[in-house]
Order: structure tokens, then sequence, then C-alpha cells
């Protein structure tokens, strides 16, 4: 497959050559920990949409990523991962760019199971970690979530790709989500500019992070700021890399409500990368503080799974 961002229904696993993942995850404990930020909302929203093509699917729209990697560059790519990613032909590099500029089959699972549970967003805080594209946390918000933060490993990510998509979305009044049946039946993506048609308000609700998940948490439970705990975590493919386990494990210990619930999705295992959602349900009961539940399995393709993660003393 292409570096351009695949069909949203079709099959994608990161690509990593095996060798390369070896001597990246060798030179990952050398890496400085990615510090966190938080990322303040423009007040011209028209600014945050300017030169994006944007697509649909399930009745959202988000920015054609194929595009962003044409033309982001400079200030606008900080980081360097556009050109790192494009130049070196992979969606993964450890430490540097964890693949949010693509959108991983295993969110759309989860949004349509969403859909199917008639799951309860609700006055609820909500936390979309690893967000990419941040359609997780759109529907949330769409839901009527109180707050939903968004947290994503790289600064171009959440400034290029998840606000424009959050603007995009939840700035317009009268949008809902459609059923999985509208994937097949997506609009063209548009020629034109979106520009924000609604109130804004729904943006004071929302809160945008990149850094490394231990450093966010950290931040989150030192700031003055309310919602330190989260009821939900929504979180898709991001365990793919064993080596990560640790650190999402206790960030989920650390944000998580006692009451509250992780949904997780995942392909069963990642080839070329090693992770997996039973490599992680082995990890979890080991450290016995959670209590996980395999909710939905996909055997399309890859087998992919959702799991529910809640803490074992939870009410």
């Amino acid at each position: 497959k292409s570096r351009e961002t695949a069909d949203p229904a079709a099959d994608s696993s990161p690509k990593l050559a095996a060798s390369e993942h070896q001597d990246e995850a060798a030179l990952k404990k050398n890496l400085c920990v990615k510090a966190a930020k938080e990322h303040n909302i423009p007040k011209d929203l028209n600014k945050v949409l300017e030169n994006k093509v944007m697509e649909t699917v399930l009745g959202l729209s988000y920015v054609k990523l194929s595009v962003v990697e044409r033309t982001c560059s400079g200030d606008a790519d900080s980081e360097g991962i556009v050109s790192k990613s494009v130049s070196s032909h992979t969606d993964l590099i450890p430490g540097v760019y964890e693949g949010g500029l693509k959108i991983w089959e295993c969110t759309f699972d989860l949004m349509d199971y969403f859909s199917e549970a008639e799951t309860e967003f609700t006055n609820k805080t909500v936390l979309d970690l690893g967000c990419g594209a941040g359609l997780l946390g759109i529907v949330a918000l769409r839901g009527e979530a109180a707050r939903v933060h968004f947290q994503d490993y790289n600064s171009t990510v959440i400034d290029e790709i998840t606000l424009p998509n959050v603007v995009a979305n939840c700035t317009s009044k009268g949008r809902r989500m459609g059923s999985g049946k509208d994937r097949k039946a997506s609009k063209p993506p548009s020629k034109r500019p979106r520009k924000e048609e609604g109130s804004p308000d729904v943006l004071n609700r929302c809160r945008f992070f990149s850094g490394e998940w231990s450093q966010v948490s950290q931040l989150l439970l030192n700031s003055n700021e309310p919602c330190s705990k989260y009821d939900i975590i929504l979180t898709s493919e991001t365990i793919y890399n064993p080596d990560y386990y640790s650190a999402l494990h206790e960030t989920l210990a650390q944000l998580l409500d006692r009451n509250g619930c992780v949904y997780l999705a995942s392909k069963v295992h990642y080839f070329g990368v090693g992770g997996g959602i039973y490599l992680f349900e082995k990890f979890i009961e080991e450290k016995n503080v959670f209590r996980t539940s395999l909710v939905k399995t996909i055997d399309q393709g890859l087998q992919r799974c959702i799991m529910e993660i809640t803490f074992k003393n939870s009410c």
C-alpha cells in the first residue's frame, strides 16, 4: 500500500520494518521524553480551516490527510514529522512520530460500537487519548459530553488535523453522526475551505494537548483547571508497541475516575511492531489494577477487538 491514507474501511497496520523497529527501540531509551504542551484555540476559527480540504465518513468531516502531507511544512510542521514520514515511507518513527497523520481502521470499529451499544456521553468528561484525527472525541462532543480533551504525541497532528476536525464538525448546528452504512456513501472531498457556520461555544468544552502520555498526565493532574479525572477514556490503536504499555497503564490509572470506563480498540496483533490486544490484556492482568472485558470482535481482515477497562474496586 502507498503512504497515502488508505480507504477508512480498508485494512491497515503500522508499517515499520522489524530491523528498523529494533534499531529505533534501542535508540528510544536514549531519547528525551517529549514534553507536554497545551494548545490554545485560535480566536479566528476560519483560519483553522484555511486551505484545508475535507472528506467525510460516518457523517463526520475530516482533513484530507494526503493534502496535509503535500502541503504541511515550515512552522506548521515544526517537528518535521510530515517530511520524515513521507521520505522514509513509514507510519511510525518511535519517539518521533507515532502515527497520528493517519486514521486507523479500529477508530471506525469503535465508532460503530458506540452506535450499536448506544453509549451514553451526556454530561460525561471524556479523554481522547492518542487522538490523531480526533473522531472519537468528536463523537463524544456530538453526544453532549460535558468536556472532551484531546491528546496526541505530536503537536503538528493537534494543530493541523485534530483541531481543524473539531472545528469543522462541532461549530455547525444540526449535524448528527451517521450509521455504519454511511461509510460507502461518503461525499467527495470539498474543494473549498469550510467556513465556521455556527456557535464556537462547543469549543469551550474542549482542550488540546500534545506530548508523551506521562507528561500530559502530570500537566493535567497539576493543573488548576477542573476535570483532572475522566468518566470515559477513548483510545484506538495505541497498543501496537509493548514498550509503551507501562506508560499507557500508568496514564489510565492516574486519569480515569474510580467509576470510569476505558474503551480501547485494537488489532489482535501488530506485525513488525509486536503488540496486540491479548498481550496488553495479559499486561493488565499482571498489574492487577483493572478488570477487562472484550465486548466485540471483528473478524473482517486482520482480527480486531474492542475492550472495556474498569478499576477492579469500582462500584
